[in-house]
Formats: C-alpha cells, sequence, structure tokens
C-alpha cells in the first residue's frame, strides 16, 4: 500500500499524534485521533489496548501549545492511564509530575513514563469504547466515501 502521507499538510501536533499511533500499535494499541469524550472536550489520540485499556494521549509541539492548555485535567476522568506526547526538543519539566510522558515524532514515538493506571468504571468504560467505535467508523466511512458522511448527530 503506497504511503501518502503529506507532512507539509498536516499540524505539528498532528505529526506528534501520527508517532503515537504508529508506536501504540507496535504495542497492540489501536488510535483514534481527535475523539469527543463529553462536550468541551477532545482529545489529540484515544488509545484502546488489546484487554480494553483506555489511555489518552496530548500531543503539545510547544511550550505555548502546553500552556494555553486548560482542559487538560477534564481527560484524567475519561480514560485507565494519560499521557503527554512532546517532541524531543520540548521542556518536559513543565509537565505536571505523576503524567505518563512520551517523546515522538510524526514516524515513531518511546514511552519515557507510564502515567498512573486509574480504571475506569465499567459504565464508563463501555461508553469509551463505543465512542471510539462509532468514531472509527465514522472516519473509515468518510475515507470510503468522502463527502458523504454527515457528522453524529446530522
Amino acid at each position: 500500500m503506497p504511503d501518502d502521507f503529506n507532512p507539509v499538510a498536516l499540524m505539528p501536533g498532528q505529526l506528534l499524534a501520527r508517532g503515537v499511533a504508529r508506536h501504540l500499535r507496535s504495542h497492540d494499541f489501536v488510535t483514534v485521533v481527535e475523539l469527543v469524550p463529553a462536550p468541551g472536550l477532545r482529545v489529540d489520540v484515544m488509545a484502546l489496548g488489546p484487554k480494553g485499556e483506555v489511555w489518552i494521549v496530548e500531543c503539545k509541539s510547544s511550550r505555548a501549545d502546553y500552556q494555553s492548555d486548560a482542559k487538560w485535567q477534564g481527560y484524567l476522568a475519561w480514560c485507565d492511564r494519560f499521557f503527554w506526547a512532546v517532541g524531543p526538543d520540548f521542556p518536559t519539566e513543565l509537565l505536571p509530575e505523576g503524567s505518563g510522558l512520551m517523546i515522538a515524532d510524526s514516524y515513531d514515538a518511546e514511552i519515557l513514563a507510564m502515567g498512573p493506571e486509574t480504571k475506569l468504571a465499567p459504565a464508563r468504560r463501555k461508553v469509551m469504547i463505543q465512542k471510539f467505535a462509532r468514531h472509527a467508523a465514522v472516519r473509515a466511512q468518510a475515507a470510503r466515501d468522502p463527502g458523504f458522511v454527515l457528522p453524529f448527530g446530522g
């Protein structure tokens, strides 16, 4: 399959998300990007593990990108583990202690610190897995039939 990736067309955070997704796939996780777990929140990467684990990864391309994010703590209630993904030159001392950390680029990533595990309640896990499945299905349908797929609720 040809690689139609055009790095010029993606924003820096999207390039990090691509590397994160590739790395997590090597750990048997599947991912979606820009998933909305609740109104007002949109995570950069949501990963679903082979045992139903739900990880959220926020990709920060610069100090300014990180400092302008006031919503990240709202993501903690929607995952089993939370990670930051940053480029190799990012000042990681800015990130809160006790968070997971990945160093990424557009082609791969490395997990430097595992985020603490806080297991989702079964009902919340079910909601997140359903959101993941619907999000992935809509994206797959849009890729097969561009211009036809209506947004959720549309």
